[in-house]
């Protein structure tokens, strides 16, 4: 394994709960063993064979999801040994062996794909994660996810950012007022959406409002908005609209956030970059299982 040079300064992040985790597993495993579970490996492979095969990283990247692929392995057979080699939020290189199961050779199949499929994708979205902050790794602001992820998925989706060293936006619409342009076109005007959000809402409750120009951005601090999200400003724009916010709110960049553009937009002063391509444009990381064989 591969590790970047910050790698020992990086807080690894938290588990996720493990009935959350094995409640997502299992539902998958039934989804694959349908009605008469692995017909292909049971008919194969004796009962009683044996096996060891390795999780290995076919190309670069940022490692998440180990526990799903645990978890798949136990489901199906809690006798399986399964070793781990490195921690979700860890950078591999090509050919790293990322962990490895031992034991019944017909439960090592059955679970193959599941365990996959969640590494893979969770993997793929940490390590896309991982390419956009460290081109903003020399500026203090800092890639955000959305709320634009496949439905049933969004923890899942919002740990692998983590993972990658990203941080997360609300996680739905009960956790933080999100004041964006249609709420503002009905309620009448920034600030009156603003007063009417902090009125309704408890003292622990954030408040963010959109803004697509300096005037609305005026408006949002003259009632103290706590977060301003400036949509689809260019970086000119952006460092003027930093100077005259002047540290009041917290500032999240959002629109045209891409690889040659990121870097541009964090060097503005910004507090946050918010991205849904983190979540829903990450291609898989390819990961294999292989047999060992002896």
């Amino acid at each position: 394994m591969a590790n970047t040079p910050g790698d020992a300064q990086r807080a690894f992040p938290p588990s996720l709960p493990q009935m959350l985790i094995e409640g997502a597993v299992r539902a998958a495993l039934l989804e694959d063993l349908g009605r008469a579970g692995d017909i292909t490996t049971n008919a194969t492979l004796p009962e009683d064979a044996t096996a060891a095969a390795v999780l290995s990283s076919r190309e670069a990247g940022t490692i998440c999801g180990l526990g799903f692929a645990r978890a798949a392995f136990a489901l199906i057979d809690p006798s399986l040994t399964f070793t781990a080699f490195v921690k979700d939020g860890a950078r591999v290189n090509r050919g790293d062996n990322v962990a490895r199961i031992e034991g019944n050779a017909r439960a090592i199949l059955s679970a193959e794909r599941v365990a996959l499929n969640y590494l893979m994708h969770l993997s793929g979205i940490a390590s896309y994660t991982a390419k956009f902050a460290d081109l903003i790794a020399h500026t203090n602001a800092k890639v955000c996810d959305t709320r634009k992820t496949i439905p049933g998925m969004r923890a899942f989706a919002k740990y692998a950012v983590k993972c990658g060293g990203g941080a997360n936006h609300r996680f739905g619409l009960d956790d933080a007022i999100l004041i964006k342009d249609n709420h503002v076109a009905v309620a009448g005007g920034v600030a009156k959406a603003i007063l009417a959000a902090r009125a309704y809402a408890g003292h622990l409750v954030k408040i963010e409002v959109e803004v697509d120009g300096i005037h609305q951005l005026e408006e949002a601090l003259s009632v103290q908005a706590d977060v301003i999200l400036l949509d689809n400003m260019g970086p000119e724009l952006l460092e003027k609209a930093v100077k005259i916010n002047a540290g009041r709110a917290k500032l999240e960049a959002s629109g045209g956030i891409a690889f040659d553009t990121i870097k541009s937009i964090a060097e503005t002063g910004v507090d946050y970059i918010s991205t849904s391509k983190i979540t829903m444009a990450a291609p898989t990381l390819d990961i294999g299982l292989d047999i060992e064989l002896t």
